[in-house]
């Protein structure tokens, strides 16, 4: 059984750029923290790019993602690769600040998944007024619908008690396989302590978007209708 205490899963999709700026701050933060940790690259099954290189500069753990080259992929490899004992998500594209993990990282003994926040007070995002609003009302309707009981479902940036993830049958594709994973988590412990914390949302810093804007708003409403009906 792995001693380690955390592991920072990363997916990444042509992310070399933004890699070289927040693996070196991952690092550091995760130092800090003094605890054994792990950072887990997830990339795209074949390299596109040198994202494998500024891994091995970075001392970071660097993998293909497994049956697939969706965002969903990506997930379930870090999870079934994972060793540590809490993992946390985080986006390549810097969009989430590394120096907040250990925001997160202080209510582990406490919650069960703990969530950087747009929607409480003191959070927010850089979004433009259209993403803000679609976003909000993605959030609310799963938030409402299915009963989870925390107002930030989308948000990718969490950390997780990595017991509980590994017990998952993830299905989604897409980006929805966040809000699968919440709701999941929800229908089998319906006592699930959820924490979450004040995060201002910031702008990736070099690439495009890979969210669709029609793909989006179809893969909300598909795994809505689907996890409707999951036993």
């Amino acid at each position: 059984m792995s001693d380690l205490e955390l592991s920072v899963i990363i997916p990444a999709y042509l992310e070399e750029e933004n890699l070289r700026v927040i693996l070196p701050r991952t690092s550091k933060v995760l130092h800090d923290l003094n605890a054994p940790y792990e950072v887990l690259v997830i990339d795209t099954m074949q390299s596109m790019d040198n994202t494998s290189q500024v891994c091995m500069e970075n001392g970071a753990i660097y993998m293909n993602r497994e049956n697939g080259n969706y965002y969903g992929n990506a997930v379930r490899t870090g999870i079934k690769y994972a060793e540590g004992k809490y993992v946390v998500f985080m986006d390549a594209d810097g969009s989430h600040s590394p120096e907040f993990i250990k925001e997160l990282y202080q209510f582990r003994n406490e919650y069960d998944v703990v969530i950087a926040s747009r929607y409480v007070k003191g959070g927010g995002s850089d979004n433009s007024p259209l993403l803000k609003l679609m976003s909000y009302l993605v959030n609310v309707t799963f938030s409402v619908f299915f009963r989870l009981g925390c107002r930030d479902v989308s948000n990718s940036f969490k950390l997780y008690r990595a017991t509980l993830l590994k017990d998952l049958k993830l299905a989604s594709n897409n980006f929805d396989v966040i809000e699968e994973m919440l709701i999941k988590l929800k229908r089998k412990n319906r006592n699930i302590r959820f924490k979450e914390v004040p995060f201002f949302f910031k702008e990736r810093m070099f690439g495009h978007t890979k969210r669709n804007l029609l793909m989006f708003i179809l893969s909300y409403l598909g795994v809505m209708l689907r996890l409707m009906f999951m036993k």
